[in-house]
């Protein structure tokens, strides 16, 4: 049988049940006050289409900028896109990332791979064109 995740001891339905306000008690102090805080028009505008996304009216990807944003219950279970600086990328929003940012979900910097070096990267490199 599969163990049922929570946090801090509830599920997502019971957060979703008891409010901001006992959902913001659980959080850290950093998160607790980010919210306190207030939302930014941005983050209401987002939380206004992820109310229209739960009720179906909502159609399309919910894409969003706002990388500062906290994820609340209300958001589980649900696909976002957060732009990375170049794309979109999709983030479905589990348990586990309750009282995170959206931000740390999508990275901003790719792994670098190099290929061969070029000619004249290196000392036998450039011996090598001039034969």
């Amino acid at each position: 049988m599969a163990k049922a995740i929570t946090y801090k001891g509830k599920t997502g339905d019971e957060l979703n049940k008891s409010g901001l306000n006992e959902f913001m008690k659980l959080t850290t102090s950093r998160i607790r006050r980010s919210m306190k805080r207030g939302f930014t028009e941005q983050q209401k505008l987002l939380l206004k289409k992820i109310k229209l996304a739960k009720e179906g009216k909502f159609k399309k990807n919910i894409k969003t900028h706002c990388r500062d944003m906290v994820i609340l219950p209300e958001m589980l279970d649900l696909l976002i896109f957060i732009y990375d600086g170049k794309s979109f990328i999709p983030i479905k929003i589990s348990e586990e990332m309750l009282g995170h940012y959206l931000g740390e979900f999508a990275m901003t910097r790719k792994k670098v791979s190099h290929s061969a070096p070029g000619i004249g990267a290196t000392k036998s490199s450039a011996a090598a064109s001039v034969k």
